[in-house]
Order: structure tokens, then C-alpha cells, then sequence
């Protein structure tokens, strides 16, 4: 039944909605989707008790990009500082961040997106891919009811608002659906990008105006009111609402906190004792209780890795940077991986905050012997990571990557949705379709950070600002989050693209607008559009090792019905 109605819906859309695309790279090509390199490849260094501070002979050295500067002047002042202050500022800082102006400083008629950009999404590559999103929220809307009024589409991330353009024209097709849309909200950090939305979206001579929410404009299609906002708390809270909420290559833009398990020395039995904990303003002293009593032998913690500048006229070959990470595309890396000589805030808590974190230090031998060369190498008062074993056996040395961004877009998700003690919702309504890539076997990420110029992979701290940066995706953790925000949600998935397309009825789609271009007197050119049409398709439904089908996954956030109906494209049916 899945199939048969939602290929009834797509035979609706009409033939003027076949839209010619130029064959594109997805953003994740076959770099991305490798095994991440390891963490030697980030040039990690063990730190001796006091934070590196630049000599006098820095004084003089050339950073790679305005933003690397500011970086080191800052880490000069305070210290390294965590991966995740640094992906923010690489990202969305006010002075030459990815997304807020660096390219367009450095690199005129270029953006991020695009042959000529840093990466291509999978709405570049098939108009296909926003219709069946557009087409999952009207399944989403049919069976709740379908409410006449107080729906509201969210996307977070919206990139230059192709995805957005296609689901609107797709919805147009439901007319019922249509008229419930009270608003339309792009949650976007970037002016840039928000212009380049509004030109698609409205019309480049559509008027924009600006009050204390964001930014507002009226929709191409059925003049649907545009709110433009650069966080997602920014709009409101509404118990009546129905919200309906895209992320779409989002997550895995968030800034990622690194932390490596390590053997330290055992501790005297005493009152809790006083550690000093590195923060982004110094060193911080804090009373946190070390053990339960006295131990023997070594014990094992969790340390943050930082991020610290190289030193100074240092080279690729020096630095040793591998050849994955292109090095004839980049200067050699301004910044290294640092592991904190002792704890941090993050890491005293964020690996405390789910019983998936923790088991990953109780399951670890607690006083392992340490290879002769960590022993050699590092002094008995310092912490002495141990590497992890080729079978992936959890042990001194382990590593994973936390996103506490996530946890907080996820909870926000779950609570427009289901409600919460603090926003009470009479009764769950709306859904949240979230597309992103990382492991779909609860397997939490590690090595994952990437770093993306020109459809290649580069070092993550190479050119600062100019880089996109980017790491794995938890969907398990979004997955906890919500449900732990909010008793009104259930969630759906990981599941692979390939099989959520397929399930939305995709292949039927492209061969329909194969069927429609047929006829006419170029020929040729609509063979090269039925072409183009197949290979973006195959592009995206790929199950092999490195295919989009497969590393991509799928996840709903959806109102809590005690498991009695699934989402469909995740083995659910069309509710008429």
C-alpha cells in the first residue's frame, strides 16, 4: 500500500515541475566516507603541565588566513582551547568564518556549494531528493489529522534554499496542505546564504524586512510568509502548532568535543581534592572528588584534546601530513590536537552524560601495561594514552567525539513536537525528518573531523575559515536526547537513504520524469536529461562501500502513538 499511494502523489505533480540539473559531486564523494584517519594524522602532541605559548620569533610568522591569527592571539592568552571553540569559530565566527564571509572576502564568484564550491548536497544533485522530503511531510500531515491551519515548516541549515524550493513546489500539489502553512521559518546564521534563500525562494526583487524575530519576506508560492532566524530559539513556542522540521547535512556541521581515555597516576586517599581544569578564561581551580579512597595502581580518565598552533615554519613534510589530507592544496596546518595534561569542565562531565559514554571506561582494563615506547616517552607524573587495540576492543586510549549541540537541537526538536514540563502541548502533533551521515549501529563516533576544500580532503586546521569542517553524526545520542526531552516523541531509524528513497517511492518518480521529457524536437538533449536524471538517482541510492545510499541515514522524530503506526520510508503506511 506504501508504494501504491505514494506513487498516486507523485503522479500529481505536474510535468512544468521537471527540473534540468547538471550532474554534480555529492558533498560526501568517497573522501568522506573512508574510515577517518587517525588521530596521529591530526599532528596530537602530549602536553607536559603548562599550556605552549608562542616565543618571541612567532611574533613575525604569517597565518594562513586572518581568523588562524586571531585563533593563536586568543590561545596565547588563555591556552589551547577545545576542538568544538574552534570548529565554531572556523564555522560561524563574526571575523572570516565559513559560513559568515571568508569565502566571499578571499574568493570572489565562489560559495560553499556547487562544482565550483567546497561540496554539492544531495538536493544539487536531484530535484527528486526535496520532493520526496516535501512528499514525507505531507504523509506526516495526512496522518495527523490533517490540521486546516497552524502548520509550520522549520529548516535549520537551509544552504541556498534548494531544499526548501523543492518541498514548497511538491506541497503545492496538496492544496489542503498548502493553505494549513502559517509560516515558513530558515533558522541561518549566514547573511549571505539568507540572501541567496530569499532570491530563490521569493524573488530576487521580493522585499525583505526586519524586527526582532529576523527577517521577513513573502514565499513565491502562495505567498506564504518567510521568517529568517539565526537560532532556533528564536521562534516561538506554540502549543497549537504543528511543526514539521528539516535538517538536513546540519548535525554534522555542530561543533564536536574530542576526548581520549588515559592511565594516570594513582591518587592519595584524601577530602575531595582541588583540580585544575583548563577553561577557554585559564585555569580554573575546582573541588572534584578524584576516588572513593586510596589507589594502588594507575586509574583511568577521560582528557579532552585541544587544539594548539604547530610550531612556528613548520612543513608539510615536518608535520608529516599524510596524503590523504591533499597536501599540495593547502599551506601546511596552523593548529594541532593537543591531549590536556589534566581534566577539563568537558571532560569531567560530557562523558558522564550517557551509560553508552560510561561503558566505555568501565569495560576498560583498569591498569593496562603501557607500551615501552608510551613509557619511554612520556614522564610517570604525565597521562599515558595507550592505543587501541586493531580489533577495536575498548581499552586506555579510546576515543570518542560528544556534540552537546546536538543534544540541544534534538531536545528542541522533541519539545516543539511532544511537548515538555517547561512548553505543555494539549497533544503531540508535527515531525522532524533528519538526513545526515555517521554510524547507524550505535557506535559512537571517533576520528571522524574532516576537513573539505575544493571536493578534497585537507587537515581540518589548515586555512582556518576557508575550510568546511565536519564531523560524524550520533544519531543514537539525537535519538536519546529527544526522547529523554520529551515523553510525547518516538523516534525511527537510523535508516539507510537508499532504503528510505526507495521507500518514498523515489524510483518510481525518476522514471516517471523520464516518461514526461520524452517527445519534442531535441532529442538529444532529453536523452542527456533522462541520463543525467538515472546517474543523480543511482548517485544517491548508492549501497556500495562508499555510496551516498548507504553512509547517509534517515531519522523521525515523531508524535509518541505506542508504536501502533510507523513513519513511512520507515516501514510505515500512507494513512489516507
Amino acid at each position: 500500500m506504501t508504494r501504491l499511494a505514494v506513487t498516486r502523489a507523485l503522479r500529481s505533480i505536474p510535468r512544468a515541475t521537471i527540473l534540468s540539473r547538471p550532474p554534480q559531486f555529492p558533498r560526501t564523494p568517497s573522501f568522506r566516507n573512508r574510515a577517518p584517519p587517525s588521530l596521529a594524522n591530526y599532528n596530537t602532541r602530549n602536553l607536559s603541565g603548562t599550556a605552549r605559548r608562542l616565543s618571541d620569533d612567532d611574533d613575525e610568522r604569517k597565518w594562513s588566513t586572518p581568523l588562524a591569527k586571531q585563533l593563536a592571539e586568543a590561545i596565547t592568552a588563555t591556552g589551547p582551547v577545545p576542538l568544538a571553540s574552534f570548529m565554531r569559530m572556523c564555522l560561524t565566527g563574526d571575523i572570516g568564518g565559513y559560513y559568515t564571509g571568508a569565502i566571499e572576502k578571499s574568493e570572489q564568484n565562489r560559495d560553499q556549494f556547487g562544482v565550483k564550491g567546497d561540496f554539492v548536497t544531495s538536493p544539487e544533485i536531484s530535484q527528486v531528493f526535496g520532493e520526496l522530503c516535501g512528499l514525507w511531510y505531507v504523509t506526516e500531515w495526512l496522518a495527523q489529522g490533517r490540521p486546516s491551519k497552524g502548520v509550520e515548516l522549520i529548516e535549520v541549515g537551509p544552504g541556498r534554499g534548494t531544499l526548501m524550493d523543492d518541498m514548497l513546489r511538491t506541497i503545492q500539489n496538496f492544496p489542503e496542505m498548502a493553505k494549513s502553512i502559517d509560516a515558513v521559518y530558515m533558522v541561518e546564521a549566514s547573511p549571505q546564504l539568507r540572501m541567496a534563500q530569499k532570491n530563490l525562494l521569493c524573488g530576487e526583487d521580493a522585499a525583505m524586512s526586519e524586527s526582532k524575530v529576523g527577517y521577513h519576506s513573502h514565499c513565491k508560492y502562495g505567498d506564504i510568509p518567510i521568517v529568517w532566524t539565526e537560532t532556533i530559539k528564536s521562534i516561538p513556542y506554540d502549543p497549537e502548532k504543528t511543526p514539521f522540521i528539516m535538517a538536513h547535512e546540519f548535525f554534522d556541521a555542530l561543533p564536536i568535543h574530542a576526548f581520549q581515555l588515559v592511565q594516570v597516576p594513582p591518587t592519595e586517599p584524601a577530602s575531595p581534592s582541588s583540580i585544575a581544569t583548563i577553561t577557554t578564561s585559564g585555569p580554573k581551580q575546582s573541588k572534584q572528588p578524584r576516588t572513593s579512597g586510596s589507589t594502588t595502581g594507575p586509574i583511568l580518565e577521560w582528557r579532552e584534546l585541544l587544539v594548539s598552533p604547530i610550531p612556528p615554519f613548520s612543513t608539510h613534510t615536518t608535520l608529516r601530513t599524510p596524503a590523504s589530507h591533499n597536501p599540495h592544496l593547502t599551506p601546511p596546518p596552523d593548529f594541532q590536537l593537543t591531549v590536556s595534561p589534566s581534566p577539563t569542565r568537558h571532560s569531567l562531565h560530557l562523558p558522564d552524560l550517557s551509560p553508552r559514554y560510561r561503558a566505555i571506561k568501565s569495560s576498560s582494563p583498569s591498569s593496562p601495561s603501557p607500551s615501552p615506547s608510551s613509557s619511554s616517552s612520556t614522564s610517570s607524573s604525565s597521562p599515558k594514552p595507550l592505543a587501541v587495540l586493531p580489533d577495536g576492543t575498548t581499552q586506555a586510549g579510546a576515543l570518542i567525539e560528544i556534540c552537546p549541540d546536538a543534544f540541544l537541537f534534538a531536545s528542541d526538536f522533541a519539545t516543539r513536537i511532544g511537548g515538555s514540563p517547561a512548553h505543555p502541548k494539549p497533544s503531540p502533533r508535527g515531525a522532524a525528518l533528519i538526513l545526515d551521515y555517521g554510524p547507524g549501529d550505535g557506535s559512537v563516533p571517533v576520528n571522524s573531523l574532516r576537513g573539505i576544500r575544493k571536493h578534497h580532503l585537507v587537515s581540518p586546521f589548515a586555512e582556518p575559515g576557508l575550510t568546511d569542517l565536519s564531523a560524524d553524526v550520533d544519531f543514537t545520542a539525537i535519538a536519546e536526547a529527544a526522547t529523554n526531552a520529551s515523553e510525547g516523541v518516538e523516534v525511527h531509524g537510523p535508516v539507510e537513504q537508499a532504503w528510505w528513497l526507495e521507500g518514498m517511492g523515489g524510483r518510481e518518480r525518476v522514471e516517471q520524469l523520464a516518461k514526461r521529457s520524452k517527445g519534442g524536437d531535441d532529442e538529444e538533449e532529453k536523452d542527456k536529461f533522462v541520463k543525467d536524471l538515472r546517474r543523480s538517482w543511482d548517485r544517491l541510492v548508492d549501497r556500495g562501500p562508499n555510496g551516498m545510499g548507504r553512509i547517509y541515514k534517515a531519522l523521525a522524530i515523531v508524535p509518541e502513538n505506542d508504536g501502533r503506526r510507523r513513519p513511512v520510508g520507515f516501514g510505515g503506511d500512507v494513512v489516507m
